[in-house]
């Protein structure tokens, strides 16, 4: 069975990430919502994306505002697809877009539009369902 872990860097951007759960939960995806922040847990962080996999997660999304360096940190600790949700904390959300969507070479991250976690939830079903036609 596929699980989405659904990380965010601060218990104020709960309210907006956790508007993918009907989502996922409708189609039968189990997740789990997880704060950790890249800049303030850094080794849980890291911990969390690498034992993903592990874990039964198929897929992270993850909500970050402001720096928005958590979806690029995940990246980089794990295989798995990485779903970035912009979050406004400052600017409306564009100096989040950029560093969401603005990934090095090797580190992919996929990125929905500001405050998005419902297309961020409708794009880790479709990444689901391309792993599972696969399998």
């Amino acid at each position: 069975m596929s699980k989405v872990l659904i990380l965010m860097g601060s218990e104020s951007d709960r309210e907006r990430m956790e508007k993918a759960l009907p989502i996922l939960k409708d189609a039968g995806v189990e997740s789990e919502v997880v704060v950790s922040s890249a800049h303030r847990d850094p080794d849980r962080t890291a911990d969390l994306a690498r034992t993903a996999e592990e874990k039964g997660f198929s897929v992270v999304i993850c909500g970050a505002g402001l720096s928005a360096a958590l979806p690029g940190v995940v990246a980089a600790h794990t295989k798995l697809p990485v779903i970035g949700v912009p979050l406004n904390a400052a600017l409306g959300g564009l100096d989040a877009l950029l560093s969401v969507a603005q990934m090095p070479p090797g580190v992919p991250v996929a990125c929905v539009g500001i405050d998005n976690a419902k297309n961020a939830a409708h794009l880790a079903l479709r990444i689901i369902g391309l792993m599972r036609r696969q399998g």
